[in-house]
């Protein structure tokens, strides 16, 4: 089924005005991804090495392995979309009920506290089973509907960017409430300070946070509205996944995003997943990473309340970019201080998440861009396709980030059954958490720079196209 255009309901379907329900919705939407997705992000490393024992390694190339399969299920999963008929709940709503509890039960049953005695192979084969089936199946299945379902919701641009904004508030919040909350419950420290976890609390952590996207989800489905419907001129005709992918790759707005996408991940990640050793094995002070994501909150939610109205004004590309520049040349600041006070670097990465989320605030809007870019130059509506291709980009950076991370880990020297690190090890974590981040972000700042066509001035001439296109169908 080729996607050829979009129209408003008529007046007899007429549905409810977009506005702060739909917003609420889409922001709740992320909050539950994220219950699973940033927990995963910051604290499955971590579950694996400390609880279970499993090599950084290990982990590392369990990531690889499952964004290999990701190649197919994202990219198949955009097709099955894109294909999909709408029902009475719209085109990509009813995904979000029929994989809520899916997603959530296996992303509880990664965290097992009862197999840390299990022989290792019980544990390896339990770890590939479990993360595959949640990450690139389930996740795949709820995440591809939900972030294609925002084209649907509006097809005006500010609102889109809008939708955008809360979207990230959603990511923040559980960003807070994940990087505040966990450390202080799954970590103890023993009679000479040193930080331990305990496996019984990580697996209790684990299954809250299961319920409360489960919540989230049912929050998202019921608030939003998919006010938009995509028409289909020959629905006989079959979907190619590499025909799609062909027309979709030629497509210089996307490709410059997947490159973003790519190293950006592989740089808010690894922080992620750097920050909970860095500040439990190098600084000793749990209780200022979760003070570093408890301040990340106020931050996000000022510059939310004016990127829009900055975006509108100077553009999205442009704001992004020196967002990034911004946050590049934190981390590298960083590097070169060689900052033992954790407090003075809480300080600075709370200014160094101002960078990012000026891009990150605004990502969302920009994949909608793209999606119009990809209308004007091919005449068809590919949604679900080119999210599918985005996310799998996502994921890729999610994979390098873990698996360069726990190699990183196994090259330093990091011994993970061990209460107190060497030198040598805590210092090369440093080092891994601030210099390599930095060189990532300024890396997306030049791509947008003199990659990605879609400038300020560009995208108002493509919302334009766009209009006149439809009102001519």
């Amino acid at each position: 089924m080729n996607l050829t255009g979009a129209k408003k309901l008529d007046n007899s379907q007429r549905v409810k005005p977009f506005g702060l329900s739909d917003k609420l919705g889409y922001l709740l939407g992320d909050l539950g991804n994220d219950f699973s997705f940033i927990f995963a992000s910051s604290y499955l490393m971590i579950f694996y090495t400390k609880v279970w024992g499993v090599s950084a390694s290990l982990v590392g190339m369990l990531f690889l392995v499952s964004r290999c399969i990701d190649a197919f299920t994202d990219v198949t999963m955009g097709t099955i979309v894109d294909k999909a008929r709408p029902t009475k709940d719209g085109k990509f709503r009813p995904w979000i009920k029929r994989m809520a509890g899916p997603v959530a039960i296996m992303s509880f049953l990664m965290y097992q506290s009862s197999l840390a005695n299990a022989s290792m192979t019980v544990k390896v084969v339990v770890m590939f089973v479990t993360y595959i089936l949640w990450g690139s199946i389930f996740y795949t299945a709820i995440n591809i509907p939900y972030g294609s379902m925002a084209s649907a919701i509006t097809e005006v641009p500010e609102e889109r960017a809008s939708l955008s904004t809360w979207r990230s508030l959603g990511a923040n919040f559980a960003g807070v409430a994940i990087g505040t909350i966990t450390p202080q419950i799954i970590y103890y420290a023993d009679a000479n300070g040193n930080q331990l976890v305990s496996p019984e609390r990580f697996t209790m952590v684990a299954g809250v946070f299961s319920i409360l996207a489960i919540i989230c989800y049912a929050l998202c489905f019921i608030l939003t509205t998919e006010r938009v419907k995509f028409e289909s001129n020959d629905k006989k005709e079959k979907v190619s996944i590499v025909k799609n992918l062909g027309v979709i790759l030629k497509n210089k707005a996307l490709l410059a995003i997947i490159g973003a996408a790519i190293v950006l991940l592989l740089s808010m990640l690894m922080s992620q997943t750097m920050n909970q050793y860095l500040f439990a094995d190098y600084f000793k002070n749990i209780n200022a990473l979760s003070t570093l994501s408890m301040l990340g909150l106020p931050v996000s939610l000022m510059l939310a309340s004016v990127i829009v109205k900055i975006a509108a004004k100077f553009g999205k590309r442009e704001v992004s970019m020196m967002g990034m520049f911004l946050a590049g040349g934190i981390c590298i600041i960083a590097y070169f201080a060689k900052i033992t006070n954790p407090w003075i670097f809480v300080g600075l990465y709370i200014l160094l998440t101002l960078g990012s989320n000026a891009f990150n605030m605004l990502i969302w809007a920009k994949i909608t861009d793209v999606i119009d870019y990809n209308e004007i130059l091919t005449g068809k509506r590919d949604d679900g396709t080119i999210y599918g291709v985005y996310s799998f980009a996502r994921k890729i950076g999610q994979a390098l980030a873990g698996g360069l991370g726990g190699f990183a880990l196994t090259f330093i020297g990091y011994n993970s059954l061990a209460a107190t690190q060497t030198v040598e090890v805590t210092n090369g974590i440093y080092t891994v958490a601030t210099l390599f981040p930095g060189v990532c972000y300024i890396i997306v700042a030049l791509i947008l720079m003199f990659a990605y066509p879609l400038t300020k001035k560009v995208v108002e001439e493509n919302s334009a196209k766009l209009a006149a296109m439809r009102e001519s169908r």
